[in-house]
């Protein structure tokens, strides 16, 4: 094995021992600079490629591999401002825990600070966001120099996938030649085969381990935990998440009911069928409800912070016994109301406190929430006439009556008697194929979800970017989820406008990465999630510096990207349910761009509330 200069050497060592380390796909950004890297993981026989024309989308979409997969996806880009587009999703891996493995390539040592074109400072580019910086300088091609190549390949691995996941940079110089022109003597003639090609495998394997409690620590927990009404909260989680048996066994033996928010990894699938697993707590665990129920004493969370702000504020003002666990022994709780840490493995954590436990909860503490969510769900089904009725006439105007339909309306049927967003989050999970996997927005999507997308037997792996909740790199982030090298289930992303015009470019993935995919855009012409601030009463600027309508045709996406796309308004059920099946069923990539109306939808979810809180009370 031979190359034809040292900078296809290092590139080439450097990427075969990711392969060794099992890194499979890799998304790269075209540059100059980066040549070396860009023809030896395009020469790799074990590695997928994926172009990207974009530097954030590439990252996004690595980010969504990676996401679904829970497996290092490298992105690959030039020197400049090239590796600074990367930066959004590489704060994103860090706050969610998602590895990721950023190879940016840069200009010699004596070019910096020189005014040279395309040149920047990339040392530490991003800061505390990475789990690990490390400059590998230039090529040497010398036996102790490449064994540390390989060295520094396997560590970068192990540490993006180690506990807490997360991001690594490594920079890489190269000066010309950087194609792989043959320079006579680049190479030194007493290079050994050895050093050149490395070892059978890996040149190191990493083994790593989990947190376990000690048997005492297990005890006294369960001790703690040996009470009538406690709950167990899982909040957003990357795969591979928290084992459901674990939770499921967890639940039996304690009583406590699961309160799992979407991107939990358990509010969907069979566990389900077995264990009370909550899901409408958003829309009604708020004070009205505080004041009458008894508080609970203990509190077991996993996961990030709930993605609702109700479940939280209950947490802080009921304010149990909350042990928070987490692997990393990090702190990821911001009203600062836990009362333990605990640095342990979800999954052996809960199998041990299931073997533990003796006494399990109140079955009537337990019986309660489950009545609760029943409650929730018989009225945003609407099976009580009467409380159609009682809706409605509180919504006379006409932008409501639009959005609000009545029973002698076209199209309209039993279970069609209200409307707002949080509706098209239901539909989609109710009729979206079976497996699917299904990306969700921040801002409104992702609440409407925790809101309105009720636990189901039918197996959904719902994903988000909830680490810095930005609606930056959505599209790209889903296509990364559904990529075929991340899963053969049919791809669903649930977006709102402004995040589809933030990463329009990203649907470039969709014919470059052989992507296929349902996009649900929900159009209400602006920031929807604003209704829920108190500036909203500010009007202006509310409108104009908040909301901020753009009047943007999304149609022309259909021609630029080669994808169908449909439009339906969103009190067109019978419309949406045709768009989707339709989409789902068929070949190729589909956009359904359902118009809403950003306030009534608004209005339509506090009334719902206030519907749910009496159906609670009342019984």
């Amino acid at each position: 094995m031979s190359a034809p200069n040292q900078n296809t050497l290092w590139a080439r060592t450097f990427v075969s021992e990711l392969a060794a380390s099992g890194v499979d796909t890799v998304c790269i950004s075209p540059g100059s600079r980066s040549t070396p890297l860009t023809v030896a993981f395009d020469r790799h026989d074990s590695i997928e490629t994926f172009s990207h024309l974009d530097e954030r989308s590439a990252a996004y979409f690595a980010l969504g591999r990676a996401r679904r997969t829970g497996s290092v996806t490298p992105v690959v880009c030039t020197s400049g401002t090239a590796a600074a587009n990367y930066h959004p999703a590489v704060i994103e891996a860090s706050q969610a825990r998602v590895p990721l493995l950023v190879l940016t390539a840069d200009r010699p040592p004596e070019l910096h600070d020189s005014g040279a074109n395309q040149t920047v400072d990339q040392t530490k580019l991003y800061g505390d966001a990475v789990r690990w910086f490390h400059d590998i300088g230039e090529p040497e091609p010398t036996a102790r120099k490449l064994r540390s190549l390989r060295t520094t390949a396997a560590r970068s691995i192990m540490t993006a996938t180690d506990t807490p996941a997360g991001p690594v940079h490594l920079n890489f110089s190269f000066r010309k030649p950087l194609e792989p022109t043959p320079v006579p003597g680049d190479i030194p003639d007493d290079l050994s085969e050895e050093s050149i090609t490395g070892r059978d495998g890996a040149f190191v394997e990493s083994t790593t381990g989990n947190r376990v409690l000690d048997e005492n620590s297990v005890n006294r927990i369960a001790q703690s935990l040996s009470t009538s009404r406690g709950l167990i909260v899982v909040g957003p989680m990357t795969i591979p998440g928290v084992d459901p048996e674990a939770v499921a066994a967890f639940a039996h033996a304690s009583g406590f009911p699961v309160l799992a928010d979407p991107l939990s990894g358990i509010r969907y699938g069979g566990l389900t069928r077995t264990t009370p697993i909550i899901g409408g707590y958003d829309g009604y665990l708020t004070s009205e409800l505080w004041d009458q129920w008894p508080d609970p004493d203990v509190v077991l969370r996993f996961g990030a912070s709930p993605t609702s702000k109700p479940l939280r504020q209950y947490l802080e003002s009921t304010s149990p016994t909350q042990y928070l666990v987490d692997p990393a022994g990090e702190w990821r709780e911001a009203t600062f109301t836990a009362t333990d840490i605990v640095v342990a493995d979800p999954t052996q954590l809960l199998w041990q406190l299931s073997r533990a436990l003796n006494t399990p909860g109140s079955s009537t503490w337990r019986q309660r929430w489950i009545e609760a969510d029943k409650a929730h769900t018989d009225v945003l089904a609407n099976t009580d006439s009467s409380a159609h009725q009682s809706l409605a006439a509180t919504n006379s105007d006409s932008s409501t009556d639009d959005i609000i339909e009545n029973t002698d309306g076209e199209g309209s049927n039993e279970s069609d008697r209200w409307f707002c967003e949080g509706r098209i989050l239901s539909d989609v999970m109710t009729a979206a194929p079976d497996p699917a996997t299904i990306f969700v927005s921040n801002s409104m999507p992702v609440r409407d979800l925790d809101r309105f997308g009720s636990p189901t037997t039918q197996n959904r792996t719902v994903l988000g970017n909830r680490g810095a909740s930005g609606i930056d790199g959505i599209i790209s982030t889903a296509l990364g989820a559904g990529s075929a090298l991340a899963t053969t289930e049919h791809l669903i992303a649930i977006t709102g406008d402004l995040a589809y015009y933030h990463d329009m470019n990203g649907l470039a993935a969709l014919e470059r990465c052989d992507v296929t995919a349902t996009i649900v855009l929900i159009n209400n012409d602006g920031g929807g999630i604003f209704h829920k601030l108190p500036i909203e009463s500010y009007d202006p600027p509310f409108t104009t510096q908040f909301v901020t309508p753009h009047g943007l045709d999304f149609e022309p996406t259909e021609d630029i990207y080669d994808l169908s796309f449909a439009r339906v308004r969103g009190t067109d059920r019978d419309g949406f349910h045709t768009a989707f099946t339709e989409a789902t069923t068929t070949t190729g990539s589909h956009v359904i761009e359902v118009v809403t109306d950003s306030e009534s939808s608004h209005r339509v979810r506090e009334q719902l509330h206030d519907r749910v809180i009496k159906r609670i009370l009342d019984n």
